[in-house]
């Protein structure tokens, strides 16, 4: 089994570095410190596509393999982990407005989450289950041709 990286995958990781050099590096600690969302940031990521990597090309992602965006996050992290995770958490929710969204959620919000101009995330937290996905109790359940909230 050949476990090299490919030119492409390379590529990908080489230009994070280099953007996590230039963009991050600099500022995490202050970031940090200070409590600050560098929302600036996160936007010249999208320009380089690190905002829809794994979007689909419908939603104006890149459509990557799973490998080559965890090649991406890793040189960010390397450098930021806190700007880096909502990266990841922003991709998470880009691909699944890509992937089940209907056209016009898509037309409509896709390019411009996968490009960075707009940011997206998701919550997942109740009193008693904090991030434990298992113990939420907020269910939506369908009635009729509505969902009803409950939790």
């Amino acid at each position: 089994m050949d476990f090299e990286l490919n030119d492409d995958q390379r590529a990908f990781a080489e230009s994070a570095r280099a953007f996590a050099q230039a963009e991050l590096a600099p500022h995490a600690a202050h970031w940090d410190r200070e409590s600050i969302f560098p929302r600036e940031a996160i936007a010249k990521a999208g320009e380089l596509g690190f905002c829809g990597l794994y979007a689909p090309e419908n939603a104006g992602g890149l459509q990557l393999p799973r490998l080559d965006a965890t090649m991406v996050f890793e040189e960010l992290a390397a450098v930021d982990p806190s700007t880096t995770a909502f990266i990841t958490i922003h991709n998470m929710a880009t691909w699944m407005l890509g992937t089940w969204a209907t056209d016009a959620v898509r037309a409509e919000w896709g390019e411009s989450l996968t490009s960075g101009r707009k940011l997206a995330s998701y919550c997942l937290t109740e009193p008693g289950a904090g991030s434990d996905a298992g113990s939420l109790k907020t269910r939506a359940e369908l009635a009729g041709h509505e969902y009803i909230i409950n939790g």
